[in-house]
């Protein structure tokens, strides 16, 4: 089978999507299958273009084994004119790329963002081959809830063409069970057009392993109990109560947050940890994609937090997996889907969100006793080696749509 992704994110940008599409498409080209993508010159999370890639128009490279198709995009983050002129640039000139790649068996649409559904679709009615919309996040419903679009003009635009895109895409996969039930049940997306391919975890690339001391000696962490949260720093993530957990823990100097990664909020958040004088946090720039283990090995604990927001009810977050995997207790600090995956694996802790005294209270109590962390960490590994291995999940994944592919080609005309 011939599988063409398009993504607005790929490595070696950072963040939940490019992390679940890496893997994803390693296990895809594993099992024999011929992959190729198409993505935008890496910019995110930063908003600038990376400076290997600056003052040019296409990139043809190769990444690990797979051949990657690079387009300009205008380069920005945050909101307003900026960030729409960001995906309406990347969604135009990615026809470029589309067309310069080989015909596939089927187009995989990550999304968001939900506009790059329109070239997708242009692509797939040319070519005659069926796309699958990957739905990670709901547009518009996360960008209003957030506080980052009103219910004007702009919302009643992206919900015709949320309709629109559901509509015309062959399939529609969802990545947690919260997105599923909501497109079955909300959005009327027909059952027989779901997929499903929840995130997971390769656990040979990321198993317990003893920590690095020259690392943690590098960071200036030696002898520090390291909380460790990995990823983007944005304002679906709550951070800044994770720096007010830190003030109230001020005294306890063997106790470190460490933050890896990059994100809209980073430099509100510096700003904070100058204003609350913290001496106990750490912001260190995003790391490679196979440099992360050896990350993972300081780490005491693992921390994922979320906004107290209903969007986030259906939220199954990425970092959660190689948390887990590494045999490492998790502080989560949020609800939802993702709080109860936890507690159902009975693999950490869950935070009321928002809620800085309960986050501090519960380092506290974790790291008092060293025999609960220890359980925590061996029950996560346990859990997803069990059920969340992505060799497993995509094996499967396939098996799904090759079971469906037939019907589907024939309903829309395409075979």
């Amino acid at each position: 089978m011939k599988i063409l992704v398009l993504t607005q994110y790929f490595p070696p940008e950072i963040g939940a999507a490019p992390t679940r599409l890496a893997s994803m498409l390693l296990e895809l080209h594993a099992l024999g299958h011929t992959v190729e993508v198409v993505t935008s010159l890496p910019n995110y999370p930063s908003g600038k273009i990376f400076p290997e890639y600056r003052e040019r128009f296409y990139v043809r490279e190769t990444w690990k084994c797979i051949p990657v198709h690079r387009v300009w995009l205008y380069a920005a983050l945050g909101g307003g004119l900026a960030r729409i002129l960001n995906y309406v640039s990347f969604s135009v000139l990615s026809l470029w790329g589309l067309f310069q790649a080989n015909k596939p068996d089927y187009l995989f649409v990550e999304s968001p963002p939900l506009t790059i559904s329109l070239p997708a679709y242009l692509y797939s009615r040319i070519r005659r081959v069926p796309f699958i919309l990957n739905i990670a996040d709901l547009w518009p419903d996360t960008i209003v809830e957030m506080g980052l679009m009103g219910k004007g003009i702009a919302f009643r635009l992206l919900l015709a063409l949320e309709k629109w895109s559901y509509r015309r895409a062959s399939y529609i996969n969802a990545v947690t069970e919260g997105l599923r039930d909501t497109l079955l049940k909300e959005k009327n997306v027909p059952a027989e057009k779901l997929l499903f391919l929840p995130n997971g975890v390769d656990t040979q690339k990321f198993r317990p392993q003893p920590a690095d001391e020259r690392l943690k000696e590098k960071l200036g962490l030696a002898d520090k109990r390291v909380i460790l949260y990995m990823g983007t720093q944005g304002l679906a993530h709550s951070l800044d109560n994770v720096l007010r957990a830190a003030k109230l823990l001020h005294d306890r100097s063997d106790i470190h947050f460490l933050f890896i990664g990059d994100g809209s909020e980073r430099k509100n958040l510096e700003r904070l940890r100058h204003e609350l004088a913290l001496n106990n946090v750490t912001f260190h720039n995003p790391v490679p994609l196979d440099q992360l283990p050896t990350y993972y090995s300081i780490a005491d604990s693992g921390l994922v937090s979320l906004r107290a927001l209903s969007i986030f009810e259906s939220a199954r977050p990425s970092k959660i997996f190689p948390l887990l995997a590494s045999g490492k207790p998790l502080l989560f600090f949020g609800g939802g889907e993702g709080a109860r995956l936890v507690q159902s694996a009975k693999a950490g802790l869950v935070i009321p969100p928002e809620n800085p005294e309960a986050l501090a209270s519960a380092v506290t109590h974790l790291f008092q006793d060293s025999a609960l962390a220890e359980e925590l960490g061996a029950n996560g590994r346990r859990f997803v080696e069990d059920n969340y291995q992505w060799s497993t999940l995509v094996r499967n994944w396939v098996a799904s749509l090759l079971a469906n592919g037939t019907n589907s080609w024939r309903s829309q005309g395409l075979n």
